[in-house]
This record gives C-alpha cells, sequence and structure tokens, in this order.
C-alpha cells in the first residue's frame, strides 16, 4: 500500500531514481479473452499462471479476463474452473479483478466475432446461473433484447458493471438502458450501430450520455485515429482504454483460437476470423496509451483512461491511483511509454 505521495527532493536519499519516462499508476485492462496464446475462457493452470505473471510486461497489473459468447451452461463451468483456478495464482503477478461476460446477449446483426448460433436473451434464470458463480464482475449486452432491461436492473442491483455492446440499439434505447443501470459502452463504433444524423445509435449515445463510459481500442486498426481523438475530446474523464486482446496478443503471425474457434494473426493488423471479420486484438495496453499520446491526446489524459477510469468504473478505488491508501500497483513507463518496470504490490513483477 501507498503511504506517503510527496513533490520535491527527498531528505534521504531514494532507493529508486528514475532518470526518465513517467511513474503511473498499475494499467487497468477491463476486457482481456488472452493473451500469450492462451484463450482465458478455456485455458489451463499453465496458461493462466503464463497470462498473470507476463501481463505486466505490458504495464497492466489488473485485468478483467473476458468470456465471449457460449452457452450459460459452458459459461458458467468456465466461471466455476476459473474461480477454483484463482487462488493458485502467483501473488506478484497481474490481479483478476473477476470476469468480463462478453456475450451471450448480443444482438445478430452486430455479432461481430461471435457465433450466431450461440446468442441468446439474458432470461432471469440465466442471469441467476452466471451470477451464482460469484465471479461476473462485467457484462457486455444488447439491451433491445427481450428481458435486456430487467437484466440490466438484476445485474447492477448485484454489483455487476453492464455494458452496452454488441447492438444494434437506437440512442433511445441506450438511454433507457443507462436509466436502468448500464455505465459502459463496449468498444465504441466496433460492432454497434453507430453516428447518423437522423438515426442515432449506440455510439451517440456513448458520447453524449455523461452516465456512459466508451471503451476504446486504440491499436488504431479497430478506430481510426480522428475518431479516436472525437472520442476522447466528446468524452473527456470517462473514456476507457482497452485492449480486447485476444490469444494471439503477444505472439508471432499464425493461428489462434478465440471462443473455441480459430482466428488469424497477421504480419500486421489485427487478428481476423476466416471470413475477415476483426477478432480480438494483438494490443498491449501500453502500447493503447501510447497510440493515444502520439495521435495528439494529452498524456494525463491517455494514463488516466487505463488506470483511474476503468478503476473506479468497477468501484476499484484502491486501484489506478497513486496515493496514499492505493495499492502500490506501478509502471514506469519510458519515453516511448512502454512498460520498462512493473510493481504489484510493492513488489516487482517485471
Amino acid at each position: 500500500m501507498i503511504s506517503e505521495v510527496g513533490e520535491g527532493v527527498p531528505d534521504d536519499p531514494p532507493d529508486l531514481h528514475l532518470r526518465d519516462g513517467v511513474l503511473a499508476p498499475g494499467l487497468v485492462d477491463l476486457q482481456v479473452n488472452g493473451f500469450f496464446g492462451h484463450d482465458l475462457a478455456d485455458a489451463g493452470e499453465d496458461g493462466w499462471h503464463t497470462v498473470v505473471r507476463r501481463l505486466p510486461e505490458t504495464g497492466v497489473t489488473s485485468f478483467l479476463p473476458t468470456f465471449i459468447t457460449a452457452p450459460v451452461d459452458v459459461q458458467a463451468k468456465a466461471l466455476r474452473r476459473t474461480r477454483d483456478l484463482l487462488p493458485g495464482l502467483p501473488a506478484a503477478a497481474a490481479k483478476v479483478l473477476g470476469v468480463h461476460l462478453e456475450g451471450p446477449f448480443l444482438a445478430e446483426k452486430r455479432r461481430g466475432a461471435h457465433n450466431a448460433g450461440l446468442l441468446a436473451d439474458p432470461t432471469p434464470e440465466a442471469i441467476a446461473t452466471l451470477l451464482e458463480t460469484g465471479l461476473v464482475k462485467l457484462v457486455t449486452l444488447a439491451p433491445e433484447r427481450d428481458g435486456a432491461l430487467a437484466a440490466i436492473e438484476t445485474l447492477t442491483r448485484h454489483g455487476v458493471l453492464v455494458s452496452v455492446g454488441h447492438s444494434d440499439a437506437t440512442a433511445e434505447q441506450v438511454e433507457r438502458a443507462a436509466d436502468a443501470g448500464a455505465r459502459k459502452v463496449t468498444h465504441i463504433f466496433n460492432a454497434q450501430s453507430g453516428v447518423h444524423h437522423r438515426d442515432p445509435g449506440v455510439a451517440v449515445q456513448a458520447l453524449v450520455d455523461h452516465r456512459l463510459h466508451p471503451g476504446l481500442i486504440v491499436d488504431l486498426h479497430h478506430v481510426a485515429p480522428a475518431v479516436c481523438k472525437l472520442v476522447f475530446r466528446s468524452a473527456p474523464g470517462r473514456v476507457v482504454l482497452v485492449t480486447d486482446a485476444a490469444a494471439a496478443a503477444g505472439m508471432p503471425p499464425g493461428t489462434y483460437e478465440l471462443g473455441g474457434e480459430p482466428i488469424e494473426l497477421p504480419e500486421s493488423g489485427p487478428p481476423l476470423r476466416a471470413d475477415g471479420t476483426i477478432a480480438g486484438s494483438g494490443l498491449r495496453l501500453d502500447e493503447a496509451v501510447g497510440n493515444a499520446v502520439r495521435i495528439g491526446i494529452d498524456l494525463v489524459a491517455a494514463v488516466d483512461a487505463a488506470t483511474r477510469v476503468p478503476a473506479d468504473l468497477i468501484e476499484r478505488t484502491d486501484l489506478g491511483r497513486i496515493a496514499p491508501g492505493a495499492a502500490a500497483d506501478l509502471v514506469w513507463l519510458g519515453d516511448d511509454l512502454r512498460a520498462r518496470t512493473t510493481w504489484i504490490n510493492g513488489q516487482k513483477a517485471f
């Protein structure tokens, strides 16, 4: 835990002098499907150990593993398996803050890389089955599906963050979702209704509704640089940088898996399904911060979007800041904004 924060030259010689770069809070990623060759939805113990030990290489000190669309009983089984694995994970490694379920309560028209045959309505029985595991922290759903508003109210009441995503909803439908408790929009502009001057959709409401926090993938492939700047300017203090990293992240070009189906990582650009649909990313979160700064986003705003904003959104005010009482999760970013050293709970993790 951080006990004190000060300014100026200390009276006693410092234990560590950072000669350049930036000292930032440890990065918090709310959307990590996998990394380093492992899809977390079905990874074994070795895969989980690899991911949590190596994520600090990217500056990430805490994250939400993300499980994409599958039958509810399969997701519940994966959640229980994950719950059993967590106590055995190493201490000096990225913290698992819960699980993000991205599906199956999505719109078929905006399914992206998700399996259309597995999409479903969020019935009370389905929501109860998932909540029983005690591990769900974030759910992405399409608010236009039958039963969605009631599901949002139930999830919110149980302390689960709800995010609108993979949705063809109108702005008005998204506003009603926010009224019911939704507070986030998953990867804005990707797999959702967008901006039209007479028919505004999810993206418009994400930008104008101050209750909503747009998640943004700044790999400069998912969203063009000018549009990334639009998001930051339209939603100051609300943007959440995410990677949406797939198992291909941190790996050489080749074939990997997302949700049990193959994806191909090309020489450049994000992973793809066989039909050319983008399937997650190969992005690092420190790289996302660097990309944001390089296109003109203020450094403080970019770091905030990868630290304090996501931490506060999932009600972890002990994370994402350098302040007395906060966890001693820190990352030293070099002048290129790549992670040089990462500390978790005051212990060097990378």
